[in-house]
């Protein structure tokens, strides 16, 4: 059974709907005890703000069992909002750059803001939405069966930074290059939304309900 986390933050019932959709089971978890030994795969969406998305996991308490799943070595999926809650910290919502809000820590970095101005007015749009092709630099089992530069959906103004770059599995140009999919060991993630984007993002979804 795959678990979906329902924390207030994210389109829940398009995520449940593209795997039910593969023939996979889904099940929606409002309550952190509702994680038990029939959830197989675990996945944590997520629309919205970093620091809210920190406070509606630590008030209703997800913290530990995110971090107690990982540990047990079963698959987890992190999406968009999803995945930056993964890394140790952001600058979106930080008093400073200096002083970042921390996240679950489960994947060593940072999440950066996409400098738009940086690259001349009205040349980078922000947030970066709409399609895009994934560059991918590894040959993992959640791009099998996927064309070359598979074209996914985003929606987002902020992205993930790895201190490690072999946690990187695809990056995306956007004005230069960012991570827009990484993987750490049984813990995968998407900055794009798989379950918007069509026939390509299925068959990722269907890839990681069989790992």
């Amino acid at each position: 059974m795959i678990g979906i986390i329902d924390y207030g933050m994210g389109n829940l019932r398009s995520v449940q709907k593209a795997f039910e959709s593969l023939g996979s089971q889904a099940t929606i978890l409002t309550t952190p005890d509702m994680i038990d030994t029939q959830v197989s795969h675990l996945v944590l969406p997520g629309v919205g703000a970093f620091g809210d998305g920190m406070t509606h996991l630590r008030d209703r308490g997800w913290i530990a069992p995110i971090n107690d799943f990982y540990q047990s070595g079963k698959p987890m999926l992190g999406i968009c909002l999803g995945m930056q809650l993964l890394m140790d910290s952001s600058e979106e919502d930080a008093p400073s750059r200096d002083q970042p809000i921390p996240g679950l820590g489960m994947v060593k970095g940072t999440v950066k803001l996409f400098a738009g101005d940086a690259y001349g007015p009205g040349k980078l749009k922000v947030p970066h939405m709409g399609w895009n092709s994934l560059n991918i630099q590894q040959d993992v089992s959640l791009f099998a069966g996927a064309p070359e530069n598979p074209h996914v959906y985003f929606v987002h103004g902020y992205y993930c930074s790895p201190s490690d770059s072999n946690v990187i599995i695809a990056t995306t140009d956007y004005g230069s290059p960012f991570c827009s999919s990484l993987k750490q060991d049984n813990l995968w993630a998407t900055q794009f939304h798989p379950e918007k984007s069509q026939r390509v993002g299925l068959k990722m979804l269907e890839n990681f309900a069989a790992c």
